[in-house]
């Protein structure tokens, strides 16, 4: 028999401005795409010119019967200099959300994801305290020019991953490596983002707000020292944020694969486990144990959203297979009593990842590189389906 999920259980797939809009000039991922030893494979140029196609994105959530929408604004465009405010960008914003509300579809508008005005990133960027005064600003007038098309906002979308490979790693921009500035940039990201819960709150009264964090299944391999290492790697990359939560609607959490951590270092993958375009396993059992987690850290009092699982691959039966398995983890955590309250699949297209460039395909949406052309794949049709049902067929 299929299993049901709860009655008002929420179906979405995700984007992200610079990752499919195209042209965004403006921000410090493009300066970084065009610095020479930047490591990025490639540059994002025209994405996949939602900027201008973004109602056959939007045709393309209804067709599929999904209730969410999860995509994010460009704080760039909206803002190109400190104080100078694009009313046209805004309200291409606006007519977007008016579009899904009347497909019958919320849009969960993310107010930073990955992506930094050039004018703030000359100021410092996330190593400056400031910054948070200034998203918070930003996010205070956005929200209320957008209030009554909002149906959930993300304040900030994974910061340990911009503070982690931007300032420790240096794949991400400003491409730093400095484990100092690493902790600075976390405690500015904290700041930020209970300010801008408070700024969207304040200027749009009963939007449910939250932040969506990069999270593992950290795995210990080894004795008393591989432990000792995973809990101060978890610590920088989720719990620090976790303590930020408090009081939030919901919290988003985000899992792709596991972590292994033995007594040195941070293991690669296990031999005989299938492993992916991106360099991690094909463990979709991740998602299960990082809902639980995000539940314990939370002590049961912050409810749950998946705003982003999946899997970057050319072989659809394979990303099938994956999701079905996180699913299934999903309702086992709901019968357990977690409050787990939607599913988001990452992503609706095959866009621009960053450093990888085009290279890795997590979309059930194939986009022509040349025509922009949209054509679902067989996972998209699955699960449409299973949205529809809000049931998990037997395999």
């Amino acid at each position: 028999m299929p299993r049901a999920f709860p009655d008002g259980f929420r179906w979405g797939t995700a984007t992200a401005a610079h990752q499919i809009e195209g042209g965004n000039v403006n921000n410090d991922w493009w300066a970084f795409e065009h610095t020479e030893g930047s490591g990025c494979r490639e540059p994002s140029g025209d994405a996949c010119d939602s900027w201008h196609r973004w109602p056959e994105d939007v045709a393309l959530c209804a067709e599929l019967g999904l209730t969410d929408y999860r995509f994010s604004v460009e704080w760039s465009r909206i803002e190109p200099e400190e104080g100078m405010w694009s009313t046209v960008a805004v309200d291409r914003y606006r007519r977007q959300c008016e579009a899904l509300l009347a497909a019958g579809i919320d849009p969960v508008v993310t107010f930073h994801h990955f992506t930094t005005p050039r004018w703030v990133a000359a100021r410092g960027g996330w190593t400056d305290p400031a910054t948070a005064d200034r998203f918070a600003a930003f996010c205070r007038r956005l929200a209320g020019e957008l209030a009554p098309v909002l149906r959930r906002a993300c304040t900030i979308n994974e910061p340990s991953m911009v503070s982690t490979l931007g300032h420790l790693a240096g794949v991400f921009p400003p491409g730093r490596q400095d484990s100092d500035l690493r902790r600075t940039v976390n405690a500015v990201f904290c700041a930020a983002h209970r300010q801008a819960v408070d700024a969207i709150r304040a200027a749009a009264p009963g939007v449910p707000v939250g932040i969506t964090l990069a999270m593992s299944d950290y795995q210990a391999v080894g004795g008393p020292a591989a432990e000792a290492r995973l809990e101060r790697i978890r610590y920088r990359m989720e719990d620090e944020f976790f303590e930020a939560t408090e009081g939030d609607d919901f919290v988003g959490v985000q899992t792709y694969s596991r972590t292994r951590v033995g007594d040195d270092d941070v293991l690669g993958p296990e031999d005989g486990v299938d492993t992916l375009v991106m360099g991690y396993e094909f463990y979709p059992e991740a998602l299960a144990a990082t809902i639980r987690r995000a539940w314990t850290l939370t002590s049961g009092e912050v409810p749950v959203l998946v705003t982003e699982n999946g899997i970057g691959t050319t072989d659809d039966e394979q990303r099938i297979r994956y999701v079905r398995t996180a699913l299934e983890g999903v309702l086992d955590c709901i019968d357990d009593g977690i409050d787990v309250r939607g599913y988001t699949y990452w992503s609706l297209l095959d866009n621009f990842e960053w450093a990888h460039g085009y290279g890795p395909q997590f979309g059930m949406v194939a986009c022509d590189r040349t025509t922009f052309e949209r054509a679902p794949k067989a996972s998209a049709r699955w699960l449409g389906s299973i949205a529809r049902a809000n049931a998990l067929p037997d395999a």
